[in-house]
């Protein structure tokens, strides 16, 4: 049985991971305790726990936020997607009710599942497997199971004198059943508020449904009383009604999903709606938990920009809750913009990762850690790396939830002799690197860079990404390229970047869409059929299949995948035109060191492409020295098992490529082509080789501003 919310007596997140001086923030928490909570507010400079690193470094920030506390509530919150009827109906048959719907079941369930139900009637799957009609604390049923993944005909048909069920596969000549019991329903009211793929109880959704529904339709008296197409505003939560009140889908079901009708003739559901008139609904789907606020703050308008945390904490438990505060659009406070990879966060937000094991609880108490690990409380929602219970993977993504790993102290990595850090972790320790440096700099996220283009960035001499900037739009890419070719210095600090396409939500884009479709290191694949995004009708899945591969971008693209280890880099540049990036570099090995993989070129790697992008004029630094039989070449890379895209060997394309390149309008970029680069910053005091080349590099880039 999974743990449930009470296991966790005190937790919190924010309702917007960034924010301008004069934003509102709204903080929402969950405390078990009938003591007031107090919030208070820090700087982050490090989220690395590792007693061997630099510390979980924080600095008081209570000029901008008076320390307060708020009386302790706990909150509840509902997993599972289904659709509700936005106002009651009622009615007085004269002679019939009938509740139809099509149906492709995914899941056999210890509880029943229903497909279609309003106040006493509930046509569902029960614990067998086979359709059933609930009503009046009765039920009827088949019982004949349904084969899972097969679409079906399901009915219920209720009159005074008998009530019949019925399930047909769609397709198939055989497994038709029907049954008539001779006792019908005296009274065949109805009244209440129409679901599908759950049943109102007490006033609450239950019994949800796991799998596809199509054409969900309540008949009185042979007239249509309650019926929705849902190959209808299929980008919408809302379904408009054919008859009755219209549909309004919660917690998200995947939409843009093969239908009954789906014959492989058209993979866009944008030219053949028809084909794709289905949901698919999950007992897991939460993705807004939509908990009240318990306070809200103002950004002042003299907070600097940064890395915040409003830590909370109540009879001796605490919780962190980061964001990021940006500066006012157009008013840059320094040289150097960091780019903090919020869509990536929340894409992984609540990984559970399938090397989990409990005895990493031991390592987090050592290092007094983040204690908690989505494997060990899946029912506050997984990432979009995991899958839901009926074995279908989730498509939807958002931080309106505690995410476990997007909070200091987190390690994803619970056996690896390093930190193990992943992510926002991992991404301050370019922070740290940046304060141990007096380097000065703002905050940008990608949330900024989608919602206003190249002049979320604009004015800054350099713009550098974190370790992982893997998931993007099309508009954050194109802003980052206008700023490129319009003189900015892009530094591209990570590896596995600017490499999956997502769609935001157009009614709620903090709801994040991805489709794993072709090919790509993937948790999962998409069905055929369904690799356009519902949200915005894009071709899904990898940048590299939509036309703009990462080498178009930063001259380098995904190319190798390791277990979470590092090697060095070699220096292979001899231009005394380029000595400058080595001044003070002592070794030709680079690199040989760090927190994430104890190498600076691991995990990760990107390579140098020119068929795919990489400008003729691309300068090869320093390259990886990658061990043998520690990585593998990622699928779209591969052909055969004998050969691959690069014309060579398997070994000959798997290694990280560092790399400058200057563009025609005066901007530069450049890219180190590994996740684990970060990592090596603050090795030994922040005194090392790779601390120095890239000081070089940035003092470079901040200088000759754009």
């Amino acid at each position: 049985m999974a743990k449930q919310p009470k296991d966790i007596p005190l937790l919190g997140y924010v309702d917007r991971l960034s924010a301008r001086p004069g934003d509102t923030l709204e903080f929402k928490v969950s405390s078990t305790s009938s003591e007031r909570f107090q919030a208070r507010l820090m700087r982050s400079i490090s989220a690395d726990p590792n007693p061997e690193g630099p510390g979980i470094v924080e600095e008081d920030a209570s000029p901008y936020f008076k320390q307060s506390t708020y009386p302790s509530v706990h909150r509840p919150f509902a997993a599972g997607s289904y659709g509700i009827g936005q106002t009651s109906v009622t009615a007085t048959p004269a002679s019939e009710v009938t509740l139809t719907a099509r149906i492709y079941p995914t899941f056999r369930s210890e509880q029943p599942q229903t497909v279609v139900g309003i106040g006493r009637y509930d046509l569902r799957i029960d614990t067998d497997g086979a359709i059933s009609l609930a009503i009046d604390g009765r039920t009827v049923t088949l019982g004949q199971a349904m084969i899972l993944r097969r679409w079906y005909n399901i009915q219920a048909s209720i009159t005074q004198d008998t009530i019949t069920v019925a399930q047909s596969p769609i397709g198939h000549s055989v497994d038709a059943a029907k049954d008539t019991t001779d006792d019908g329903a005296a009274d065949l009211s109805l009244s209440g508020r129409p679901t599908i793929a759950a049943h109102l109880i007490d006033g609450a959704p239950a019994q949800h449904f796991n799998g596809k529904i199509e054409a969900p339709t309540i008949t009185v008296d042979g007239q249509l009383f309650c019926h929705w197409n849902l190959a209808k505003d299929i980008s919408s939560c809302v379904v408009p009604a054919q008859a009755g009140p219209d549909l309004k889908l919660i917690n998200y079901p995947a939409r843009a999903v093969t239908g009954s009708a789906w014959d492989g003739s058209e993979m866009n559901w944008t030219h053949k709606p028809t084909h794709y008139a289905a949901a698919h609904f999950h007992q897991d789907d939460i993705y807004d938990f939509g908990w009240d606020t318990d306070f809200s703050y103002t950004l002042p308008d003299d907070i600097p920009s940064g890395v915040y945390v409003m830590r909370i904490s109540c009879e001796g438990l605490e919780d962190a809750i980061p964001f990021f505060v940006c500066p006012p659009l157009g008013k840059p406070n320094a040289k150097l913009c960091v780019l903090v990879s919020t869509f990536t966060y929340a894409i992984y937000g609540n990984h559970a990762r399938p090397d989990y094991k409990p005895l990493w609880l031991d390592k987090i108490n050592d290092w007094n850690a983040y204690p908690y690990n989505p494997a060990e409380h899946p029912e506050y929602g997984l990432s979009t790396y995991n899958y839901h219970a009926d074995g279908s993977g989730i498509c939807h993504a958002s931080h309106k939830r505690p995410l476990f790993n997007l909070k200091p102290g987190y390690f994803t990595f619970g056996e690896t002799k390093c930190s193990g850090l992943r992510h926002f972790p991992a991404d301050m320790h370019l922070i740290a690197w940046l304060h141990a440096k007096g380097i000065d700099y703002d905050i940008v996220t990608d949330r900024e860079l989608h919602d206003d283009g190249v002049a979320a960035i604009a004015g800054y001499c350099a713009v550098t990404t974190g370790t992982h900037p893997e998931y993007h739009t099309s508009k954050t890419l194109n802003a980052l390229r206008d700023y490129r070719d319009d003189g900015g210095h892009l530094l591209y600090l990570g590896g596995n970047g600017f490499y999956w396409r997502i769609a935001l939500h157009p009614e709620s884009e903090d709801m994040l869409e991805i489709r794993r479709a072709e090919d790509g290191i993937r948790a999962w694949a998409a069905e055929p059929g369904e690799y356009y995004n519902a949200f915005d009708g894009t071709y899904g899945g990898l940048w590299r299949r939509n036309g703009r591969p990462p080498q178009d971008l930063v001259g380098i693209g995904f190319a190798a995948q390791g277990e979470f280890f590092g090697d060095p880099y070699h220096r292979v540049c001899t231009d005394a035109a380029y000595d400058w990036v080595f001044e003070g570099v002592q070794d030709a090995l680079i690199g040989n060191y760090g927190f994430s993989g104890n190498g600076a070129a691991g995990f990760e790697l990107d390579h140098m492409d020119h068929s795919l992008g990489t400008p003729q004029n691309t300068v090869l630094l320093a390259q990886s020295v990658t061990r043998d039989n520690g990585f593998m070449l990622v699928p779209e890379e591969q052909l055969t098992h004998l050969t691959n895209l690069s014309g060579g060997t398997a070994k000959d394309a798997m290694h990280a490529d560092m790399v400058l390149i200057d563009y025609p309008g005066g901007g530069s970029v450049f890219s180190t082509g590994s996740i684990t680069f970060c990592g090596s910053l603050p090795w030994n005091n922040f005194d090392n080789d790779v601390s120095q080349l890239l000081k070089n590099v940035m003092t470079r880039a901040l200088a000759t501003g754009v």
